[in-house]
Parts: C-alpha cells; structure tokens; sequence
C-alpha cells in the first residue's frame, strides 16, 4: 500500500508498490497520449521552432479542453489567437513534467528534489483533471460523491473504478504538496 509523500532529511519520499506505480504510469501515458499534438506536414519549421501554431484549434475532448482551456470565456477570437501563439509550449511543459514524473516510478521509494516535486505536482494535477472530467465532477458536491468511493471491493463499474483512482490521486497529490509545504517552511 502506498505510503504518503513525507518531507525529511533525503528530500521528499514516498512508497508505491508494484501495481500502484503501474497504475499511475499507465494514466500519465493516457495522458501524455491525450497531450501530443499532430504533427503538420505544412507547418512552417520556423513556427514550430518557435512554438507557433497557427493550425491549432479549441479541443472537441473535455478532458483535454480542461488541461488546455480557453483563456477568455467571452472571446472565442482572443482565445483562438492565444492558443496558437502558447499550446505547442504548454503541451510540451505538460508532457516533459509527466514524462518526468513517470521515470521515478520505477522505484518502490520515490526520493524528489524541489524540482522533481514540482514536476510530480504539475503530473498529478493533469492526471487528476483528466480523471475529473471524465466523472463529469462539476462542484463540491459531485466531488463529495466521488470521495464517499473508498473501498476497492465496491469497484462495481468503470465509474466506480475511475473514482477510487481518482481518490488515489488526490490523496497522493495532497500528501505531496503538504510535504512540499513542510520543504518550504524548513528553509525560511
């Protein structure tokens, strides 16, 4: 079972077995899949070096819609324009904390610097977004049924399976940002 994430001597730790570790790197690779973007044969190299993307439109996907929202809610234009000019960066920046985040599951005792934290907490929050959109949590209270799932032997469906993974990330996220909280005071 795993262990909360704890800030002490070594950095901030935490435990996960086996099957915990695949189940996460089996989301963040759902995830990092989801985050990809299509690759254009028409874009202008100059653009994607610099991360333009002139192409790119709003996601159909919720999930996805979630981790790259719109900037403006009132200005489809505005948001458009700011999506080409910024997702091809924050696509990226998304997938290289995950990706960072996935090579430390392969260890039982995960040990994080200040960076590797962050990247673990960015990680997580994706994972949990994504998780929350697809159990249609819109509020406190859809949030509040999910959490009431806690034993692993009532998983009777997807929806039921989906919120105890969805419990298992918000707690492992919890833990992380207590510990890196902890990390923080230590040094002032």
């Amino acid at each position: 079972m795993a262990k909360a994430f704890k800030y002490g001597l070594k950095g901030i730790t935490g435990y996960m077995e086996a099957t915990e570790r695949e189940l996460l790197r089996s989301l963040i690779d759902d995830v990092i899949s989801m985050l990809q973007p299509e690759e254009s044969v028409s874009q202008d190299p100059l653009a994607a070096l610099i991360g333009l993307d002139m192409d790119v439109q709003e996601p159909s996907d919720r999930a996805l819609k979630r981790l790259l929202p719109n900037v403006m809610k009132n200005d489809d234009a505005a948001s458009l324009e700011f999506r080409q000019l910024t997702e091809r960066s924050l696509r990226e920046t998304k997938i290289g904390a995950l990706r960072a985040a996935a090579m430390d599951l392969d260890k039982d005792v995960i040990v994080l610097t200040p960076a590797d934290a962050g990247h673990w907490s960015m990680a997580l929050n994706d994972v949990r977004l994504v998780l929350a959109e697809r159990l249609d949590i819109q509020d406190d209270a859809d949030a509040g049924h999910v959490h009431l799932m806690q034993d692993w032997s009532q998983a009777e469906d997807v929806e039921s399976y989906l919120a105890l993974v969805y419990n298992f990330t918000t707690w492992l996220q919890e833990s992380l940002v207590q510990a890196m909280l902890q990390s923080m005071d230590s040094r002032s």
